[in-house]
């Protein structure tokens, strides 16, 4: 009988570490899933829709109208200096997105959400990054496309409509960006 007992106390322990080694995970899958809603939320355009026409101004001062670019494929990327993720996905984008898609009717479109022409200069330089750049210091550009996280990256098709988005980074999420980007090129 001591033997059946000890063996229930064991079985008892072992259950609850097994619950309280499984009760951090419980709210990681419930904040996860939150993060996706609030993307989701956060998210102002969908695919298929229109992309709402901005002028940007570029780091060069030239400007930018996405309007004007009907006929070409464009990555609007919005990113910042200080964003981890944004800075990885950059290092990325020349070789992997810009050389690729040279010659093509093409546009990558990185525009820094919320910081002065000269702190992404400085990043620009810093990095050794040769794409030009555009400048939401208010975030008035942004604000029509999201209202939270970044980087977020829109490909817009031929006759300005959004054909993919993307939240965040990692290298399934660009893999899929540069799909997107090479599908609506062969339309």
């Amino acid at each position: 009988m001591t033997h059946n007992i000890f063996s229930i106390k064991i079985f008892t322990v072992a259950a609850a570490i097994a619950v309280a080694a499984a009760a951090p995970l419980a709210p990681a899958c419930a904040q996860q899933k939150s993060q996706q809603e609030q993307i989701a939320e956060s998210t102002l355009v969908k695919v298929g829709g229109k992309a709402p026409d901005f002028t940007v101004e570029m780091i060069d001062g030239a400007k930018i109208t996405l309007s004007e670019l009907k006929g070409k494929v464009v990555v609007v990327n919005f990113w910042a200096t200080w964003c981890p993720p944004c800075r990885e996905e950059l290092k990325h984008v020349q070789k992997q997105i810009i050389d690729r898609f040279a010659g093509e009717e093409f546009l990558f479109l990185p525009i820094s959400r919320g910081e002065a022409a000269k702190t992404v200069k400085a990043f620009l330089q810093k990095n050794g990054y040769k794409f030009p750049a555009g400048l939401d210091p208010e975030q008035a550009i942004y604000k029509l496309y999201a209202s939270n996280f970044i980087p977020r990256n829109f490909v817009i098709d031929k006759q300005g409509n959004v054909a993919y988005l993307s939240v965040g980074y990692d290298e399934v999420e660009f893999a899929e960006l540069i799909d997107a980007v090479a599908a609506e090129l062969k339309k």
